[in-house]
């Protein structure tokens, strides 16, 4: 580093020798903190027209540095922009440019912030954006899954459990299942976007400053719903970005097990679905091969998004107040997450409602397994015998019908009164696969006309956000 270079850090004054070249890169951020070099300029216009209120800057040099600001803001877009190492991270590269463009009026922008405070609320700043475009992405995802599941309210598959065949289900049904679980992750992100929603500007350092700055006129400036009522937190917390890590975990959690069910539906076993050939990749040496690709990599991805959930709950357990070095380490790990899961919703909104279900393949498949034995007991149950009994008369059923290789559906009168005489011709009402979905008939439910009000319910929701 020569001399010039060592002249231009803007803490150089107390050292007496310039960094090492090794530790100047190692400490260094803004190879990827640049990615908020727009909130970082939002930022600084608000906290300039604040001073300029309270009287710290005049008019004109608000002007002059809103004017060379936005000029920057140009640069960077154009791409002309010059990021240096030597000036380690975003805030201090685009406050150095501004000073090269305007004078000694840049080195006045920093009066009453410190980087500590300037940085989480960049961070915030970008981070509420984010978490507005993901919302957009996971309701658009909603949408698809609705859109399906009201096209599907009657389409019959198997419902599992145990990957066993348990009950007949709609596939529509199953497709608001994976609605529900989008809903809560929904109703996360707002809460996470309300909690980090307070801005940390004006604590400068950790202790506020002496300058008769404006709090709540920055944080309204900024969108913010009020500043942050304690220095020292306000520039050492990081838990809206652990909160964030966390929501994204669950609604990978929740792709990926999305992801499994499409894998398994579109394996040559089951053929329940197809998806279409843009969403899959062939074999290099098995010309017959059409594979999963896009569900099975959003599958694989959990693992680096829990990995960063990790990775910021250490990163933080041990810090003491204040602000620490360490926390350099908060945004690699959230920008990944971010786009991350960007990518694996986008990618899912795109594919939900391409998804074409084989419809003959899923009621053959429903008629194997005694999907309406449950339906047998309560039938019996109706008549007056006791769950229990009703249980091993089903049983018996069932036994029989594996000896014989027979569907309950497929026996007869007289093979069923075998195990009970109370069974009648009524009992046939109930074995098909349709009166058995059909007979789920309430809020929550599987039957066909349920399945449509909750898709429109869910709609409606969808629509009020």
């Amino acid at each position: 580093m020569t001399d010039q270079d060592h002249a231009i850090k803007p803490w150089g004054g107390r050292f007496s020798e310039p960094t090492d070249a090794f530790v100047e890169r190692f400490t260094a951020s803004v190879q990827f903190d640049q990615r908020m070099y727009h909130h970082d300029i939002n930022g600084s216009l608000a906290h300039a027209q604040m001073l300029t209120k309270v009287g710290v800057l005049s008019s004109d040099e608000y002007l002059q540095i809103q004017q060379g600001l936005e000029d920057i803001r140009t640069e960077i877009l154009a791409g002309e922009f010059q990021w240096s190492i030597t000036l380690e991270d975003v805030h201090m590269n685009i406050e150095a440019r501004l000073t090269d463009k305007i004078g000694i009026t840049g080195k006045k922008l920093h009066t009453g912030r410190s980087r500590n405070d300037q940085v989480a609320t960049d961070i915030r700043l970008y981070l509420r954006d984010e978490i507005d475009s993901i919302a957009k992405d996971l309701t658009r995802l909603q949408e698809g899954l609705t859109e399906l599941a009201i096209q599907h309210a009657s389409t019959i598959m198997p419902g599992f459990t145990h990957l066993q065949t348990a009950q007949p289900v709609t596939f529509g049904h199953h497709l608001l299942a994976w609605n529900e679980m989008l809903e809560r992750d929904y109703a996360r992100l707002m809460d996470c976007r309300s909690r980090m929603n307070q801005c940390p500007l004006g604590a400068a350092a950790l202790a506020g400053t002496t300058y008769p700055i404006d709090r709540e006129m920055t944080a309204q400036l900024l969108g913010f719903d009020s500043p942050t009522e304690n220095s020292l937190d306000s520039v050492s917390d990081r838990d809206f970005a652990i909160e964030f890590t966390a929501f994204s975990s669950l609604v990978m959690t929740h792709l990926s097990r999305f992801s499994e069910e499409l894998v398994l539906w579109t394996c040559a076993q089951f053929n329940f679905i197809d998806l279409p050939d843009r969403f899959c990749t062939g074999s290099s040496i098995m010309p017959q091969k059409k594979n999963p690709d896009v569900p099975e990599l959003v599958r694989g991805k959990v693992g680096r998004v829990n990995g960063h959930l990790i990775s910021l709950l250490t990163l933080m357990k041990s810090q003491p107040l204040a602000y620490n070095k360490d926390n350099q380490e908060d945004k690699e790990p959230l920008f990944d997450t971010i786009d991350t899961i960007k990518d694996c919703l986008k990618a899912y909104a795109d594919m939900i409602p391409a998804i074409v279900p084989n419809k003959e393949v899923m009621l053959e498949a429903a008629k194997r397994g005694f999907s309406t034995a449950t339906d047998l007991a309560d039938y019996l149950v109706r008549k007056g015998v006791a769950f229990r009994d009703a249980h091993e008369v089903v049983g018996k059923s069932v036994a029989y019908g594996i000896k014989e290789n027979k569907d309950l559906s497929e026996m007869s009168l007289q093979e069923l009164q075998q195990f009970s005489d109370i069974i009648d011709d009524s009992v046939f009402d109930v074995l098909t696969l349709e009166g058995s979905v059909a007979a789920r008939d309430h809020i929550g439910g599987t039957a066909p006309a349920q399945v449509i009000a909750a898709a429109k319910r869910a709609t409606n929701k969808l629509k009020a956000r």
